[in-house]
């Protein structure tokens, strides 16, 4: 018998906050060298907008926390797959920022954001393990691929996997890749099945930890004389985009040669929704190296332009959207084989290749 990991339920918490591109022309935005950015605010946002596809995002309302969202998710995902979470093996929560008070810059990560949700889930079986993974916006696609990892060794049956993140406490105002992200939450329940011809075929993961290390860090504002202990998340947009562009074709490449799949039977690529442009090229950059210069029509999904970058939230709130039918053009039937791929700080990249 052959052991598949199976995803029986998803769900997603998405905040009621919006905030709009317009809302941002308040701003005066600063170089990293915190040298003023001399055009209007306006016409950065507009540049903005065409570069990266997004025209608003969610933030999470001032009552509510990254484990609070994680929460909601898992009870959707919970219910959707009509299990007893006292069944559940492990909790595994990816984040990069943990609890973030709002009004603050401070993070609170202990206990862990796995271990809240459990206590929040009301789950007393000392037996399912709660634990947080860091692992820069790959980290939800990382989960389910340690999820995976346990029912080939035969130690879980049946495991949560949880991406939550409000990136909005983290931003600085006055840098332009502020715009850029958002809050949110998503997850899955995970079974071990066998002899299933649904589930994960295959998976590719990798490191970039030398020149790249620091392409998505932790820096000071770029307003002048800001304190440098008060730091902000930042990005190296040209380093992350020709990154991004050279390395996630080529791990979803070896993930469907692992996985013995032709790119020809791949239905959709549910990418992590970094940046538009940079994700449309990347996919067209996949079936360049299968020699197909033509996208098929609707491989790839996208919620970007309204949801903004949720980090390790965007990979698993998209599955959950086309999954209950929120994009008409977008549907996915038994027997579809999908690619879930995603990048981020590390640098880390992976990719999971899935049949629904």
């Amino acid at each position: 018998m052959s052991t598949s990991t199976v995803i029986i339920g998803t769900g997603s918490y998405i905040p009621d906050v919006i905030k709009n591109n317009s809302e941002f022309a308040i701003n005066n935005f600063y170089t990293n060298t915190q040298e003023p950015i001399p055009n209007a605010a306006g016409e950065i946002i507009e540049k903005f907008e065409k570069i990266t596809g997004i025209a608003a995002r969610r933030y999470a309302g001032e009552d509510m926390n990254a484990s609070e969202m994680a929460c909601l998710a898992a009870k959707a995902a919970i219910a959707d797959a009509g299990i007893d979470p006292e069944t559940l093996d492990y909790i595994i929560l990816a984040h990069n920022f943990g609890n973030v008070v709002k009004h603050t810059i401070q993070t609170d990560a202990v206990p862990s954001l796995a271990s809240r949700v459990k206590h929040a889930l009301g789950i007393h079986n000392p037996s399912c393990i709660p634990y947080d993974i860091l692992f820069g916006c790959p980290g939800w696609v990382q989960g389910l691929i340690q999820a995976h990892i346990y029912f080939a060794a035969g130690v879980a049956k049946r495991c949560l996997v949880i991406g939550t993140e409000t990136l909005s406490r983290v931003i600085d105002v006055y840098d332009r890749d502020s715009m850029i992200f958002s809050d949110g939450a998503g997850a899955c329940v995970v079974e071990a099945r066998e002899n299933s011809k649904a589930g994960i075929l295959g998976s590719s993961v990798q490191s970039y930890a030398v020149d790249e290390l620091e392409y998505i860090n932790m820096e000071k504002a770029n307003y002048p004389g800001s304190d440098a202990r008060i730091r902000y998340i930042k990005m190296q947009g040209r380093k992350v985009y020709e990154f991004a562009l050279t390395h996630v074709p080529l791990a979803i490449k070896d993930c469907l040669d692992k996985a013995a799949v032709p790119l020809s039977e791949v239905s959709k690529i549910f990418i992590h929704q970094a940046n538009e442009k940079m994700d449309e090229a990347i996919v067209k950059r996949l079936y360049s190296l299968y020699d197909q210069p033509v996208l098929p029509e609707n491989i790839m999904p996208m919620n970007i332009r309204e949801l903004g970058n949720s980090s390790v939230a965007t990979v698993p709130t998209l599955f959950d959207m086309v999954k209950r039918g929120a994009f008409p053009q977008h549907q996915l039937s038994a027997g579809d084989v999908v690619v879930f791929a995603s990048v981020g700080a590390g640098m880390n990249i992976n990719a999971v290749c899935y049949r629904i």
